[in-house]
């Protein structure tokens, strides 16, 4: 015959009822050694499913244990600290300045999206070859795609005195890089970015990084730049809508390259489907002073000499 079953222990007559449940509104009835061994396994009662009549015994504590060991339930977290934070020092200029261009810029952006396939093979290639110089990063050629369209569009690599009314074109291209650091986003700047070529400014882009990240950047290496480039690298998303660094009227941002099917030329006049690495870039510009024909005209050529990258070796 079938032994039968034990008879449930009658529940301690000291039940708290302070904590709600997670079912149906009321409150988990639980004893006060149920409560106490909860609390030592750091289990909310009101994530454990109770008994029928209501109440949470031991073995509802072990059936909890038993499901989230197996790979069940998972708590989304233990519980953080409230803390206030004083916004000071770079991390205060940087408020300030963010919240100056948002206030006075009206900003537009524009989004292209870009081949960068053959430009990809091209660095791998270059890498290949570099002997003792650093390894080629995407940042040295975009940054030449950048100051090589430049001179056809001048209304970009420039700042604006909003006060006197006046933006000063520069003829050279002082290229700000918006870097993470420890201390918050600094923009070193590149001079002279346009009479570099892409070794040069690889050494310049890890030189000016590290100094910025260790605090030793000089005041000169932080200030004068007429244009900025942002980059977030594989962080970088499917397109972003930059802040532009005031005075500056235009700030450019390379997203994440992705791998997609594309449709190419077969070469007789027909198309396949190709894997294809792709890009966005973004460009936020000064609507006061740069019109989007402009932006989108130049983001454009840049398309142009980041898909035909062999144009970028050229004199």
């Amino acid at each position: 015959a079938a032994l039968e079953p034990e008879p449930e222990p009658e529940p301690a007559k000291s039940v708290s009822t302070s904590l709600d449940t997670n079912g149906g509104g009321g409150k988990v009835l639980a004893s006060p050694a149920v409560r106490a061994r909860a609390n030592e396994l750091g289990i909310e009662l009101g994530q454990v499913k109770p008994a029928e009549d209501g109440r949470i015994r031991h073995s509802d504590l072990d059936a909890f244990l038993a499901y989230n060991a197996a790979g069940g339930f998972r708590a989304a977290g233990a519980k953080g600290i409230d803390q206030d934070v004083k916004v000071i020092g770079l991390r205060r200029r940087i408020a300030e300045n963010m919240a100056a261009a948002k206030r006075a810029i009206p900003h537009f952006t524009y989004v292209e999206e870009c081949d960068v396939t053959a430009l990809e093979d091209m660095r791998a290639q270059l890498n290949t070859a570099r002997g003792q110089r650093p390894k080629l990063t995407m940042l040295p050629l975009l940054i030449t795609a950048i100051c090589r369209t430049l001179p056809d569009f001048p209304m970009l690599n420039a700042r604006y005195d909003d006060e006197a009314g006046v933006v000063h074109r520069s003829g050279a291209v002082h290229l700000g890089m918006a870097t993470q650091t420890p201390g918050g986003l600094m923009v070193p700047v590149i001079r002279d970015a346009q009479d570099k070529n892409l070794w040069q400014l690889a050494n310049e882009i890890v030189h000016l990084a590290e100094a910025a990240r260790s605090g030793s950047a000089k005041s000169e290496e932080l200030s004068g730049s007429t244009l900025t480039i942002t980059s977030l690298g594989p962080l970088g998303g499917v397109a972003t809508t930059p802040v532009i660094n005031r005075p500056e009227v235009a700030i450019i941002g390379p997203n994440r390259i992705v791998e997609r099917p594309m449709f190419v030329s077969d070469g007789m006049g027909g198309e396949r489907i190709e894997k294809r690495k792709l890009m966005n870039i973004s460009i936020s510009c000064d609507h006061r002073v740069v019109d989007g024909w402009d932006a989108a005209s130049y983001i454009q050529a840049v398309k142009r000499l980041i898909e035909t990258p062999v144009l970028l070796l050229a004199d």
